[in-house]
């Protein structure tokens, strides 16, 4: 290895810095893959975040990298980075076991689409990372890094903690309600929920069809850009897929733009989060206004009780929906969260949930009309720094308002608490305007400085 930036170990490096140093012949796959395996070593026994991890699988497919890059050039732009993989993606001959006691040792005969195009572009599938059962609400045992009484969050717990540790620079995730900006925020790092449709949802373990969405984790925004320009597109295999074009997300297409413009989303969101959060947004408010930012305060004209009693209600008859059979032969596997989500879709009628749907919809418009001015809005991404507990993965209410609706949104970790813990700001855009989303993300985020580590790092 000839680099020496700032000293810098190959598990420092982000996914776009070290597909740099790889496509240079100034670093090897395998050498960033052994430095990746020996941090996982070190630091997995506490953390607990895979549920699926073969370093020899992962070595030969760092060595098959390297060979190919000799001989036939980069397959894509991340060539050689290893990935961890949500376990409700379905990963061709390694296990898949969906968080689930139910489906262990299930090993997938194809890839889900979002891992095929990750490994067309080069990446090297590093392991499958521990998700709550079927990315519903049940507590897995992973810990957070920062804090190993509060909660990392979840579903995506394992990516989340993965990324946070530095076990490996991206991680793909998925949200139904908060799961990859709630866990994004609790551990610190950068969360990015596409617009419901941008990244296909093929061979992914549903928890409900009309809301669903695949995200994924990163250190910093550059990698988020990086991520998305692969994974975005459509896929005929995938009913809610959208056609929109994704040339505007090509990687050499991603700049940090100033907006001229950010609402700051207030009734509910920074009405009920804790005091300490609304003294930090209100900070990074006036942080942004002393730039020549334009920024309204903006309220919503919502009951938001409804609109989280709807979202819910989506989600029970839809889950519903997928696992009737299963949970009919044998409802006693299924874990707590999970079976109630079951039992009451079940038994939910269907005007109810036609009325849910109607409410969303509704919902959708009136909130788009709302952000229209803006070339984003802003709010706190979470409650709290992480419930001081690990009995819940947290209150969703702040991300499921915005999943609902389909929006893009990131979730950029700006400051800390008194007790050193993170907070995430939740950056939201307009659906299929991701390119301005993640240039104005960068501009908060080189404003900001965020550099703050977990004690583990």
């Amino acid at each position: 290895m000839i680099i020496k930036p700032h000293q810098m170990l190959p598990f420092e490096f982000s996914a776009a810095e070290a597909a740099n140093y790889i496509r240079a012949g100034q670093l090897s796959s395998e050498e960033l893959i052994k430095s990746v395996l020996e941090r996982s070593e070190s630091l997995n026994p506490h953390l607990n975040l895979w549920a699926e991890l073969n370093p020899e699988r992962v070595i030969k497919d760092a060595r098959k990298r390297d060979k190919e890059l000799r001989t036939l050039g980069p397959l894509g732009p991340l060539h050689g980075i290893p990935i961890g993989i949500k376990d409700i993606f379905n990963t061709k001959g390694i296990e898949t076991s969906h968080g689930s006691p139910k489906h262990q040792g299930s090993i997938p005969s194809f890839d889900a689409t979002s891992v095929a195009l990750l490994k067309s572009a080069g990446a090297i599938i590093m392991g499958k990372t521990i998700t709550t059962e079927f990315a519903c609400g049940d507590p897995p045992s992973t810990l957070n890094p920062w804090d190993s009484q509060r909660t990392p969050g979840g579903s995506s717990t394992g990516s989340a903690v993965g990324v946070a540790s530095n076990i490996f620079p991206v991680a793909m995730g998925s949200q139904t309600a908060g799961s990859v900006l709630r866990p994004a925020a609790y551990n610190g790092i950068v969360g990015t929920k596409p617009t419901m449709g941008r990244i296909s949802r093929y061979g992914v373990h549903p928890v409900s069809w009309s809301v669903d969405t695949m995200g994924f984790f990163s250190r910093n925004v550059a990698d988020s850009a990086l991520m998305l320009s692969v994974l975005a597109g459509w896929d005929d295999k995938d009913e809610y897929s959208s056609d929109v074009s994704s040339h505007e997300l090509n990687f050499k297409n991603h700049h940090t733009l100033k907006p001229k413009s950010i609402g700051i989303l207030k009734s509910f969101f920074l009405e009920e989060c804790d005091a300490e959060v609304k003294l930090h947004v209100s900070n990074l408010t006036k942080l942004i206004q002393n730039q020549d930012v334009l920024v309204d305060q903006l309220n919503l004209p919502f009951d938001m009780d409804l609109i989280h009693a709807a979202h819910r209600m989506v989600m029970n008859v839809n889950g519903a929906s997928i696992h009737k059979d299963g949970f009919n032969e044998s409802p006693d596997e299924y874990a707590e969260d999970v079976r109630r989500m079951i039992e009451i879709g079940i038994l939910t009628p269907a005007t109810t949930y036609i009325k849910a749907e109607k409410i969303r919809q509704v919902y959708r418009r009136e909130l788009l009309k709302l952000i229209e001015p803006y070339d984003v809005v802003i709010t706190s991404t979470t409650k709290e720094a992480g419930a001081p507990d690990a009995v819940t993965t947290g209150d969703p209410r702040w991300q499921a308002a915005i999943t609902t609706a389909g929006f893009p949104a990131i979730s950029l970790p700006y400051s800390v608490t008194a007790k050193g813990l993170p907070l995430g700001i939740q950056i939201i855009g307009k659906p299929f305007d991701e390119k301005k989303l993640l240039s104005t993300a960068s501009w908060i985020e080189k404003l900001v400085e965020f550099n703050t580590k977990p004690s583990i790092i």
